[in-house]
């Protein structure tokens, strides 16, 4: 799995984490190990041009995934998973300071992080979560993901409670 992540925020993440987060996310999607993806970590200010610019939406957001190949996990059936390029996730550690505070479980910026990487990812794996039918599917993967990761890397405590709206 070929995943970039780039910080340009100016603030300190910590990068082994995301990138381990998104690389376990795609295993478990069953997304094809040839594939590539790109995270991109900005400062407030250019998270809240990029909200402006692709969502008319004030004010910087948590996460925004950019999809290219329309990739998605295969289904029981299929033998190979599919490969390509999946596109870019823009994280803004300033917002996820904020929430991972707000959250009930009081939560890290870089537990906030892996969080908003995993929900980046099922994103452009073509998940949503407009209805409450697909509000519950989404972030009951992301809930999966998130616990299976920290379980096997042995990491205790609750698991962070999702803040993405």
């Amino acid at each position: 799995m070929a995943i970039d992540v780039n910080n340009e925020s100016g603030t300190e993440i910590d990068e082994r984490a995301v990138l381990d987060v998104a690389r376990y996310a795609l295993a478990r999607m069953r997304i094809h190990p040839l594939s590539e993806l790109s995270v991109i970590v900005v400062d407030a200010d250019a998270m809240e041009q990029l909200h402006i610019q692709w969502m008319d939406l004030p004010g910087p957001t948590d996460v925004m995934s950019f999809p290219m190949d329309e990739l998605r996990p295969p289904s029981k059936d299929d033998d190979e998973p599919p490969q390509g390029l999946l596109g870019d996730i823009v994280l803004c550690p300033e917002v996820a300071r904020k929430q991972g505070e707000e959250a009930p479980t009081g939560h890290s910026m870089d537990e906030e992080l892996q969080l908003l990487t995993v929900h980046g990812v099922l994103h452009l794996l073509g998940y949503d979560h407009e209805e409450p039918d697909e509000r519950a599917e989404m972030f009951g993967l992301q809930a999966a993901i998130i616990d299976g990761w920290r379980a096997e890397r042995g990491i205790t405590g609750p698991s962070p409670a999702p803040t993405t709206r």
